[in-house]
């Protein structure tokens, strides 16, 4: 491919300094002491949690909290390199719910927020329909088409891995599998943990609620897992240049969403970040219209439409110039401020505890560990950056979309996001699918 000429980039990443000082993740050390005063000022006065909930009072709260954990992972030796600051940004919250440290009225406010505002959703739109738009046609075509290989081959000796340390370890097979093995790669809670406790119960005439406990931990720590090991692989990129891609997954194609030669060479103006943001919302609600109608995931269409809209030239340069904006703004500001909501909201420390015993913990790292090894030999044998293949293939593993986020954040590769919830929603939906099936014959 050509290289492009110099291009005036859109700048929306803050300086590290500025005549105030450093900054705290986006902010001006002085405003983040002023919301962290503010903020504890509404907490004297409210009754219960009023006014906290307010959008403006929220946006502050996350990202205070958000920011905050992130810069403790960013400062500590030796693991900051591996992640820390997206591990820390969602268990650091959890926690402190888990123990009663974080204000009642403040947890509250935070989950009430995220639950009913589904922000976890208009991100990932924001960083799957803004990347996919922004991107190189061929590289995107050529993405999809190759990913399945390390995608699938993965999960399969993923699978095989668990399986036989389960039978190394005494454990009950059908258990490790079901209960272990297939939770790993179910693609999340919502979309996976609760669809298997729901079939098993029915197929078993059992207590869903009971089943879904002793699905929920390998779920959560295979998600942890593999954001430890997407900051690893980061770190092992850093070390070895040639095995990445910096995000790009194809070895010999460009696909820089902010350098391409199909778009213009110019600062992007308020209009088409405007409607960037517009299309994002409509391929949202398309999907959305889509899964009430015939249950096919919102995410999944989504992407689809973003896919077909950008091979068949449906959006205009100064389009692409907007959504590349608008999915870098949504990294930059919002990632963090989303992680602290969903440890509060959406990650059960007391859950995730129950995963911590031996064998449990030393299969579902052996899985990871996998998926990972797995994506990047067969990756780099067909042509792929070992790195990027390693990190798409690892969020099989995922906690589902907010999985999806944290091991990209900590691999500082969220460009990868489509690729990811094509791993993490179809890989999903297809294992649970054979599973529920596999459990029933059984």
């Amino acid at each position: 491919m050509a290289e492009t000429t110099s291009a005036v980039e859109p700048q929306i990443k803050p300086a590290k300094t500025s005549r105030w000082g450093a900054f705290i993740g986006v902010m001006p050390w002085p405003v983040f002491v002023a919301l962290v005063a503010l903020i504890g000022g509404l907490l004297i006065t409210a009754k219960k949690t009023d006014g906290l909930t307010d959008i403006s009072v929220m946006i502050a709260i996350l990202a205070v909290g958000g920011f905050a954990c992130a810069e403790i992972g960013k400062r500590i030796p030796g693991l900051r390199s591996l992640g820390a600051a997206a591990v820390f940004a969602t268990f650091i919250p959890s926690y402190l719910v888990y123990a009663k440290i974080m204000p009642l009225p403040l947890a509250g406010a935070v989950k009430d927020f995220t639950k009913s505002s589904q922000i976890l959703y208009l991100y990932i739109a924001a960083i799957v329909v803004g990347s996919i738009l922004s991107m190189d046609r061929k590289v995107l075509v050529q993405g999809f088409l190759k990913i399945f290989v390390p995608v699938v081959s993965g999960s399969v000796l993923a699978g095989a891995v668990g399986m036989a340390l389960g039978l190394a370890f005494g454990l009950d097979l059908s258990h490790t599998f079901f209960f272990i093995v297939v939770p790993v790669m179910a693609g999340g809670v919502g979309e996976g943990a609760i669809p298997l406790s729901v079939g098993y119960a029915a197929i078993l005439h059992q207590d869903a609620g009971v089943l879904l406990a002793d699905i929920l931990p390998s779920v959560m720590f295979g998600s942890l897992a593999a954001t430890v090991l997407g900051g690893t692989f980061n770190h092992l990129g850093r070390l070895r240049p040639a095995w990445s891609g910096g995000g790009v997954l194809q070895i010999g194609e460009h696909d820089d969403p902010g350098l391409m030669t199909d778009t213009p060479q110019v600062a992007v103006g308020p209009v088409y970040i405007a409607a960037a943001g517009a299309t994002v919302i409509a391929f949202y609600m398309t999907g959305l219209l889509v899964q009430r109608l015939c249950g096919f995931p919102a995410p999944i269409t989504m992407l689809a439409l973003a896919v077909v809209a950008n091979i068949l030239r449906l959006v205009s340069r100064e389009l692409k110039w907007g959504a590349y904006a608008y999915y870098k703004f949504f990294s930059t500001a919002v990632t963090y401020p989303l992680l602290f909501a969903i440890g509060v909201a959406l990650t059960p420390w007391d859950k995730l505890l129950a995963a911590f015993t031996v064998s449990r913990l030393i299969i579902i790292a052996a899985m990871v560990a996998t998926l990972f090894g797995s994506g990047f030999f067969i990756g780099r044998k067909i042509g792929m950056y070992p790195i990027e293949a390693a990190i798409v293939t690892g969020c099989r593993a995922s906690q589902g979309g907010t999985g999806d986020v944290a091991i990209l954040t900590a691999a500082d590769r969220l460009q990868l996001m489509p690729f990811a919830q094509i791993a993490t929603r179809i890989g999903g939906a297809l294992t649970v699918t054979l599973a529920l099936a596999l459990y029933a014959l059984s």
